[in-house]
């Protein structure tokens, strides 16, 4: 949100605070929300996805506390193209687990790893799918029953969409079945509202992938089995937007090739769009 004085702090957990970013679209709704964390009273701040290269937005996370570490939940430019300024800006190290998008002496974040700064303990959890790279960060003291920073995995309105074929089905469906382990916990995502109860979440999202991939079924049944990516898109997205008209066609060969045998899948055959 920005106001007439510049980017607002917004509260979305105990723990975090978010400033939506500038950058609202077909694909990243609202904007990307730039996460600031850090334990009560403490002086320094952990910032999760810096979003845009925006000189006004990345100055208002720099400016809401003293960056000790900026940490990407994946590679896509609407979280990770002010992240090399907001380490010019404040000297912090840029961690993400894809090393071109480290920064500053940053390490790449390891599946399971620990994270220690601005007074909290972040986990971190390898959730590929929407990109091969995306990770969530959990943080377990947030509330009764902790809270998800769960980057484009899972977002606050709509579907994530695979941006195959680095990210694929059988990936993210892993993924899903991984991220209900953590049960009620408070959904932070990167585009979109914060949600209650990160469990119920991943089985709307998983019940929501297997509707789609009885519709690709349908579809390959009445076109034959070497349908196109865009004869099938038609069948099964006829109603969706020009504009996000790709991320269905993409959504679409991720399914085709889970269908077909790839990626684990059953050869039986993040505006949002799955």
């Amino acid at each position: 949100m920005t106001s007439d004085s510049g980017p607002t702090l917004q509260r979305s957990s105990g723990l975090t605070q978010f400033i939506l970013a500038p950058n609202p679209g077909p694909m990243s709704l609202d904007g990307t929300n730039s996460y600031i964390l850090r334990a009560p009273g403490h002086p320094r701040t952990v910032v999760v996805d810096p979003g845009p290269r925006d000189e006004t937005h990345l100055a208002a996370l720099a400016g809401a506390g003293a960056v000790e570490l900026v940490l990407v939940t994946h590679r896509h430019a609407d979280h990770t193209a002010g992240a090399a300024r907001l380490h010019q800006l404040t000297g912090a190290p840029v961690r993400a687990a894809d090393p071109l998008h480290c920064h500053g002496g940053g390490d790449p974040l390891q599946d399971g790893e620990l994270i220690r700064a601005a007074g909290l303990e972040i986990a971190v959890l390898a959730t590929p799918g929407h990109t091969s790279d995306s990770v969530c960060f959990h943080l377990p003291a947030d509330g009764e029953s902790g809270a998800v920073l769960t980057g484009d995995t899972v977002l606050g309105r709509g579907t994530t969409v695979l941006d195959y074929p680095d990210g694929t089905l059988g990936d993210y469906l892993a993924s899903l079945d991984r991220m209900a382990a953590l049960g009620p916990a408070t959904v932070l995502p990167a585009h979109g509202p914060v949600l209650p109860s990160l469990e119920g979440i991943v089985r709307s999202y998983r019940s929501h992938r297997e509707e789609r991939l009885a519709q690709i079924r349908a579809a390959l049944h009445r076109l034959g089995r070497d349908a196109s990516v865009g004869e099938v898109a038609d069948a099964v997205y006829a109603d969706v937007e020009p504009s996000v008209r790709r991320a269905a066609e993409l959504s679409v060969a991720a399914q085709l090739s889970y269908l077909r045998g790839g990626n684990g899948g059953q050869d039986d055959g993040g505006g949002t769009v799955g």
